[in-house]
């Protein structure tokens, strides 16, 4: 089977694209917090986008050339979507991770069918469906328990720091982008995140000049270069592909619960690679978490790919 066989076999799955972003994400997290202190907030955010812009590039100038006078005639809305969802969104969250834990920063994450449903309802008048209201309510349940360790007293003792409301906006913006991928431009999906991916670089590039002015500059060394090389092609690239067509597919509210799967994730790389063992809780909520993005995401047949 050829690669681009492969990569239309793979476009045509939205529920394998939305997983493998929720993964590649996870470790987004995993990672922002890991470097926190290392690299600053905004320059970790410019460099990723810098850099997926240039992969992107390579493979999208065809289409974008093709593209251009769609690009120009939308270019309000795209520097929309690459504010919300590319530039400032990412800076904001990694700067909330200089600040939180990681742990916090994926139940927050956690909220984003919530906040896509409420933008989509705001925007748009859509509503979620009881099927997919029930998915939600038990995935969050299993994300819940995966939280507390299987201790619901716990809730009691999380509280909110400066980290967390960074986290929180974050998300806000990002649901809002979510939201609006349903008018995005009719673009080849290569020239739209190329596009948004150049917009967000060019978007902070000002805050990452000042950053640099008050002499918060990156370290040159192995750990830099390596969390660069991630964020560039996994969450950035990658991630952004996969859960654009995801959206594409199935839509924003039944690609929404799919965040839940984070949580999951990021346990299991905690277990992985930062040597935590795994617990009765695991259990008990990754199933509920699956259960709940199964029932959500399978409240009607998905489109089926153009």
């Amino acid at each position: 089977m050829r690669f681009t066989d492969i990569g239309r076999a793979l476009f045509g799955r939205p529920y394998l694209l939305l997983s493998l972003t929720s993964l590649f994400w996870a470790g987004n997290i995993v990672l922002g917090r890991f470097v926190a202190g290392h690299i600053p907030p905004i320059a970790l955010a410019w460099m990723r986008w810098s850099g997926a812009a240039c992969i992107l590039l390579a493979f999208a100038w065809p289409h974008l050339r093709r593209d251009w006078p769609l690009v120009r005639a939308n270019l309000p809305l795209l520097t929309l979507l690459s504010f919300t969802g590319v530039s400032v969104y990412n800076a904001m969250a990694y700067w909330g991770l200089q600040r939180t834990e990681a742990l916090n920063a994926l139940l927050i994450q956690s909220t984003g069918p919530l906040l896509i449903a409420l933008w989509g309802f705001a925007l748009f008048r859509e509503t979620l469906s009881a099927r997919q209201f029930a998915g939600v309510t038990v995935s969050l349940a299993g994300v819940a328990v995966i939280i507390t360790r299987g201790d619901p007293a716990a809730l009691a003792d999380l509280r909110l720091n400066p980290g967390d409301v960074w986290v929180l906006s974050a998300m806000i913006l990002y649901a809002l982008y979510s939201a609006l991928l349903r008018i995005k431009p009719a673009m080849h999906w290569l020239s739209f995140v190329a596009a948004t991916s150049a917009l967000g670089a060019l978007l902070l590039t000002p805050a990452f000049l000042w950053e640099l002015a008050q002499g918060r500059a990156p370290t040159a060394d192995a750990t830099t270069f390596a969390a660069i090389a991630y964020v560039a092609v996994f969450p950035s690239t990658l991630a952004y592909l996969f859960f654009n067509r995801g959206v594409e597919l199935i839509g924003a509210n039944r690609a929404g619960p799919f965040f839940h799967l984070m949580p999951v994730f990021g346990s299991v790389l905690a277990i992985a690679f930062l040597g935590e063992r795994p617990a009765a809780f695991h259990a008990i909520g990754f199933p509920l978490v699956l259960l709940g993005v199964f029932v959500a995401s399978r409240a009607a047949r998905p489109a089926p790919p153009p």
